[in-house]
């Protein structure tokens, strides 16, 4: 394999293009720095690449997932649990599903916009209740990040004041659907609070975007740019800067470094020609998310780091976080033949239900939140999956049977959008135990370790998703409903979703005081090497049961202001 290194030096290189990667790079290239984008998939664009407006029935498959598009056949994002080429492993008994996205703007492409900050509380979980580690830094000193984000992206929801959960600058939520007005009806039966959602989709024209049309398909790609991706709203401006240079189809395979132990830039695999490459560089800024930022430190050793690069505190790849997850549907009486009407809205769900158990007692410690799902959403392969388990609940007919005929359309007209359903998601503890790090003997297509994991839940992890498994399944109730799955047992895991299947892994390359137990200091500045930062979801110490695309945006954007400081005071 050819090694080619790039005549030029930047300012800084960036390897990764999505939330963090997007944000760095915005940042950088309007004050002034030259920057280096390297992006491991292909160069995308919802507006010619995306499937926004293309019907289910146009295709044989009816858009049916793939193990190339997990999450259906005109879904946004590249990538998936399996790429050919690149294998992970496991440690014997355990699981890990890692979800990678090879695209321009990472798997900001995948997500569903849910757009919630991290509260006071989630800084400092170890000072309530013991468990984790505080942050080095509080709510407070990310506070005017979080308000940047909400004014440069958009974001919708309401001022509600609820407890640890900040408001924003919000644009007006849209109003709830039919199916949420019934959850909100048995919650408030319950006493369970409901807010509007908070959402990064625009309710209203924004910065030069437009606002959403309500077509429902924001996981396509928004030809618009009406939701939040970072080729829609971070790269663009960065590019027009003319100090933006991506590379893409770029695999990064490790920081390189000098004598000093000072990084110099980075080598990557060209996926085009399989040669290796270097691009030079002042300052690296590492975005690949969390997993794979820490597989390129640990792969990025020298006689000045021998254990990988940042890596002298031997916890690069440690405490690595995903949320919890588990679901409860039920079907409704009231929804099943019901008339047809407008039930437009944004590609996601208009409420949330915050956690409520903060002031309680029980027997676990963190929280989590409920999204809710239903409605009539364009129909596809799967459609009113399981009729013929249901279609005998509000008529006097026999149960197990299909249908045919006539019959069998009206019971899918009847029953379309008559099942709500609750996903928790929660959080789970950061613990040493549960870890990434290079496995000896196997190597991706392109010659580079691979990840091997180590990871379990915790007794903490199964209480809390019982909790959530008995709240979702007393709100079915409340609402009227018909609970369609019988509560898993204990053996197997109270529904627990698999560790990392959530998508919201963090943590791998934690932020602290003490060089001896966390690879960067407040600014996700590296210890070891002044001159390498991280602003993926690495950095974070605890995960708290939110969503983390907004709190990677605001501290992305506060290490990038940290980077510009340093840079005019020539200290990098």
């Amino acid at each position: 394999m050819r090694h080619i290194i790039s005549p030029n030096v930047y300012d800084v290189a960036v390897v990764g293009s999505g939330a963090g990667g997007g944000m760095a790079a915005y940042v950088l290239a309007e004050a002034g720095a030259n920057v280096v984008m390297l992006e491991a998939g292909p160069m995308w664009d919802a507006a010619t690449d995306g499937d926004m407006f293309t019907w289910n029935y146009t295709s044989p498959r009816r858009g049916a997932s793939s193990k190339e598009r997990p999450f259906g056949e005109f879904d946004g994002c590249i990538g998936g649990w399996e790429i050919e080429g690149e294998p992970y492993t496991h440690a014997p008994g355990t699981e890990w599903d890692w979800f990678r996205a090879r695209m321009l703007g990472g798997r900001t492409n995948h997500w569903g916009r849910i757009s919630l900050r991290f509260g006071p509380d989630d800084f400092r979980g170890y000072s309530l209740d013991g468990l984790g580690d505080d942050w080095p830094i509080g709510y407070e000193d990310v506070a005017p990040w979080y308000d940047k984000v909400d004014q440069l992206v958009g974001i919708f929801g309401n001022r509600d004041g609820y407890y640890n959960e900040p408001d924003g600058d919000f644009l007006l939520p849209p109003a709830p659907r039919l199916h949420e007005l019934l959850v909100m009806q048995g919650a408030a039966k319950m006493g369970l609070p409901v807010l509007a959602n908070r959402l990064s989709i625009l309710t209203k024209a924004h910065n030069g975007r437009p606002a959403c049309h309500f077509c429902g398909q924001c996981g396509r790609g928004c030809a618009t740019g009406s939701n939040f991706s970072s080729p829609s709203v971070l790269l663009p401006p960065a590019l027009s800067t003319g100090r933006l240079t991506i590379v893409d189809n770029a695999m990064a395979r490790e920081v390189t470094t000098d004598r000093e132990g000072l990084a110099t830039g980075v080598s990557y695999v060209n996926r085009n020609d399989m040669q290796e490459y270097t691009v030079r560089a002042r300052t690296v800024v590492l975005a690949a998310s969390a997993c794979e930022t820490a597989r390129l430190l640990l792969n990025s050793t020298s006689p000045q780091h021998p254990a990988g690069l940042a890596n002298s505190s031997g916890v690069v790849g440690r405490y690595l976080m995903d949320s919890t997850g588990a679901s409860v549907a039920g079907i409704f009486p009231q929804l099943v033949g019901r008339t047809p009407h407008n039930e437009d809205g944004v590609g996601g769900a208009h409420i949330y239900i915050p956690w409520f158990g903060y002031d309680q007692k029980r027997d676990f410690a963190r929280g989590y939140h409920l999204e809710i799902w239903g409605g009539r959403q364009q129909p596809g392969y799967g459609f009113v999956d399981g009729i013929h388990t249901v279609n005998n609940l509000f008529e006097d007919r026999p149960r197990g049977g299909g249908g045919y005929g006539m019959q069998l359309k009206q019971d899918y007209r009847d029953l379309y959008g008559s099942v709500v359903g609750f996903s928790a998601r929660g959080e789970m503890v950061a613990r040493y135990d549960n870890y990434c790090e290079i496995d000896p003997d196997v190597v991706d297509k392109y010659g580079i370790p691979v990840l091997r994991f180590d990871v379990r839940w915790s007794d903490e992890e199964y209480l809390q998703i019982k909790h959530a498994q008995e709240a979702s399944r007393n709100l079915v109730e409340a609402m009227g409903g018909e609970i369609l799955t019988p509560m898993p047992s204990k053996e197997e895991g109270y529904g627990i979703s698999a560790p990392g299947e959530i998508i919201h892994e963090v943590g791998t390359v934690r932020m602290g005081d003490d060089p001896a137990k966390a690879p960067l200091n407040a600014w996700c500045q590296a210890h070891d090497a002044r001159n390498v930062f991280v602003t993926d979801g690495a950095p974070f110490v605890s995960q708290a049961h939110k969503n983390t695309t907004w709190t990677i945006l605001a501290m992305a954007w506060r290490t990038a202001d940290h980077i510009v400081e340093l840079r005019n005071a020539g200290a990098l």
